[in-house]
C-alpha cells in the first residue's frame, strides 16, 4: 500500500502523515526524527527539505548492528540458519497434537504426524499412528499444528521517511518466518534486486526465511514516488518485465498510474514467462484490469475506482475519491455484485491487507509487535496512531467494516480470497506480528477460524499454483508446519502463540529469531 492508499504518493507536497487524520501537522510542519537528518516537509514544498541533523540535534546513538548478511572469515556467522534452529532430524514423530489441516475442515484432536526427510510421511489418529523406530518423538499435549502460512502481500521495505522506504530485507525475513511464515510473495518491489537475491540465498540454505515468491520493481506509469520505474508505453512494459524476469523475479505488479496498453503488455509478457501479475490500481478499474488478463487485484475492494462516476480513461481520479465509492456501495447491490462476479468469472483473486488499513481506523488497538522497531520509527507510527485515533470524520470508520463485508461476499460467491499485511502505509505493521492479526481480522470480519487459517495457508498455495506441496497437511506434502501452544480453532487469539515453525521439516525457534533483531529493525 505505500502511503499510497489517501495521499497518491504525492508526500512530498501532502506530507507523510496527511491522510492520516487530517493534516497530520505539529506546529506548521511535519517532521521526524531519523538516524542521520531531519526531514522536513513545509506547507505545500515540492519535496523534502534536507538538513543535517547535527545542526539541530545531538548525535543519536545506534545500537550496535550484526553484519546482515556476511560474516568475518576469523568469526563464525551469526545469520546462517543453524543458529535458529530448535529441532532439527531425519525423521520426527510430534505425538498428542491437535491438527488444523488447512482445508477448513474441523481440527483433529489426539493426532501423531511423521515427518520424514523434509516432508509429511503421516498424519493420523494417535492410536493407529506408531511413531517409526528411531523417529525423534516431540509430545504436543495441549498444542495445535497448523499449516505455514502462506501470504502473499508482503514487503521487504519498510516507511522509514517521507515518501522514503527503507530495504530490511535481513531482519523482515527473520520476523516473517518467525511469525510462521513458509511462503510468502513479495507483493511490489522498490529496490530491484534485493527480493530477488534473498529469494536466491534463502533457498540456497544460506540464510533463514520464507520461500519468496520474488516481485519485480513496479510496473508504474508517470508518478512522484521516487523509488519507482516510470512505463509510458506498451514497449516499455514489455522490456522491463522481461528484463527483471531475466535478473530472477517470478511475480510483477503493476501500480496506480498504469495505463490499460502497458498494463495489458506487462500481463502478455508477464504470463510468456510464467509470472503471475498483480495490481495496486487507480488509473485502470478493476473491470478493464480482469479484460487485461490481470491474476490478482490488491487490497480487496479498497482501490477500486470502478464507480467514481466521472472517472477518465489511464487517470487516477484519487484513490481518496476511490474510497468514498466504496465506503457508499452496497455489498448486495447489482453494481457490486456485476463487479465481484466478474472477477470469479474470469478467476481474479483478490488480496485482503486489512492490517495496514486497521492502523488508519480509529477504535483499533494497537497493532502488535512495535518493540522491535527501532525507537524513531516506533515513536514516529505511535504519533500517527494516536492522530488516527482522534480524527472523528476520519472516513475509515466507515471503510474499514465496508471492506471486510465486500471481501467476505466476494468470498462466498466464490472468488479466491488470498491474504497479506502490507508493512507499508505510516508504518505499524510489522511482518510476522502482523500476519497473525490479518487472521484474527479474517475472523472478524465473519470466517471461522479454520476458514480463516485456509486463506492465510491453502488459497495462497493455490493462487501460487503451489498447492500440490504446500498450503495444508497431507501426507506427502512439504513439513511446513507451525505448532502453536492452544487451540485456534476455538479462540484466534491463540495464532500468536508460535512455539516452533517448521520449514520442510526443520524447526526454528521464533524467539530467537525476533531477539536476533529486536530493536533493530528500520536499519538492516
Amino acid at each position: 500500500m505505500r502511503s499510497e492508499m489517501g495521499g497518491m504518493g504525492r508526500m512530498g507536497r501532502m506530507g507523510w502523515m496527511a491522510w492520516m487524520g487530517g493534516k497530520g501537522r505539529m506546529g506548521g510542519k511535519r517532521w521526524i526524527r531519523g538516524v542521520g537528518t531531519l526531514l522536513l516537509s513545509l506547507g505545500t514544498l515540492p519535496l523534502l527539505s534536507v538538513v543535517p541533523i547535527r545542526a539541530v540535534l545531538p548525535v543519536l546513538p545506534i545500537p550496535p548492528v550484526a553484519p546482515a548478511f556476511a560474516a568475518s572469515p576469523q568469526q563464525p556467522n551469526t545469520n546462517a540458519p543453524a543458529n535458529f534452529i530448535k529441532v532439527d532430524a531425519p525423521v520426527l514423530a510430534l505425538t498428542h497434537v491437535r491438527v488444523i489441516d488447512g482445508t477448513g475442515a474441523a481440527a483433529r484432536e489426539d493426532q501423531t504426524l511423521v515427518v520424514r526427510d523434509g516432508s509429511i510421511a503421516a498424519v493420523g489418529n494417535g492410536a493407529s499412528t506408531a511413531a517409526p523406530p528411531g523417529a525423534t518423538v516431540l509430545d504436543l499435549s495441549g498444542r495445535t499444528i497448523v499449516p505455514g502460512l502462506v501470504m502473499v502481500h508482503e514487503h521487504l521495505y519498510y516507511t522509514t521517511g517521507p515518501g522514503v522506504y527503507g530495504q530490511l530485507g535481513a531482519s523482515f525475513s527473520r520476523l516473517y518466518l518467525a511469525g510462521g511464515v513458509t511462503t510468502m510473495r513479495t507483493g511490489g518491489n522498490v529496490n530491484g534486486i534485493m527480493d530477488i537475491n534473498l529469494a536466491r540465498r534463502i533457498a540456497a540454505g544460506e540464510l533463514p526465511g520464507p520461500d519468496i515468491d520474488a516481485t519485480a520493481p513496479y510496473v508504474n506509469g508517470p508518478s512522484t514516488f521516487l523509488q519507482m520505474h516510470t512505463i509510458r508505453t506498451a514497449d516499455e512494459a514489455r522490456r522491463h518485465v522481461a528484463y527483471w524476469a531475466d535478473q530472477g523475479a517470478t511475480s510483477v505488479k503493476a501500480y496506480m498510474q498504469i495505463s490499460r496498453d502497458a498494463l495489458r503488455a506487462a500481463v502478455e509478457e508477464a504470463h510468456r514467462r510464467g509470472m503471475k501479475v498483480t495490481g495496486h490500481l487507480c488509473s485502470v478499474t478493476y473491470s478493464e484490469a480482469v479484460d487485461a488478463g490481470i491474476d490478482d487485484l490488491e487490497h480487496g475492494f479498497l482501490a477500486a475506482t470502478d464507480f467514481v462516476p466521472d472517472k477518465q480513461p489511464d487517470v487516477c481520479p484519487g484513490q481518496g475519491r476511490g474510497q468514498q465509492t466504496i465506503a457508499a456501495l452496497d455489498a448486495n447491490g447489482e453494481p457490486f455484485k456485476t463487479l465481484a462476479g466478474k472477477l470469479v468469472d474470469r478467476h481474479v483473486a483478490l488480496t485482503s491487507t486489512l492490517t495496514v488499513f486497521e492502523t488508519l481506523t480509529p477504535k483499533r488497538p494497537l497493532p502488535p509487535g512495535l518493540d522491535v522497531l527501532v525507537p524513531q520509527l516506533k515513536d514516529v507510527f505511535q504519533r500517527a496512531y494516536d492522530r488516527a485515533q482522534q480524527n472523528e470524520q476520519s472516513i475509515y470508520a466507515t471503510l474499514f467494516p465496508k471492506a471486510m463485508a465486500l471481501e467476505r461476499a466476494f468470498a462466498r460467491a466464490g472468488g479466491l480470497l488470498i491474504a497479506g499485511t502490507d508493512p507499508t502505509g505510516a508504518g505499524g505493521v510489522v511482518p510476522g506480528f502482523s500476519n497473525q492479526r490479518q487472521i484474527e481480522l479474517l475472523v472478524e470480519e465473519g470466517f471461522t477460524p479454520v476458514e480463516a487459517i485456509s486463506i492465510a495457508t491453502l488459497n495462497g498455495a493455490k493462487y501460487l499454483g503451489r498447492d500440490g506441496r504446500i498450503g495444508s497437511i497431507a501426507p506427502g506434502k512439504q513439513a511446513d508446519l507451525v505448532v502453536v501452544n492452544g487451540d485456534p480453532s476455538k479462540s484466534i487469539a491463540d495464532i500468536r502463540r508460535v512455539e516452533t515453525v517448521f520449514k520442510r521439516g526443520v524447526g526454528y525457534d521464533p524467539a530467537k529469531l525476533i531477539d536476533s533483531v529486536k530493536g533493530q529493525v528500520g536499519i538492516w
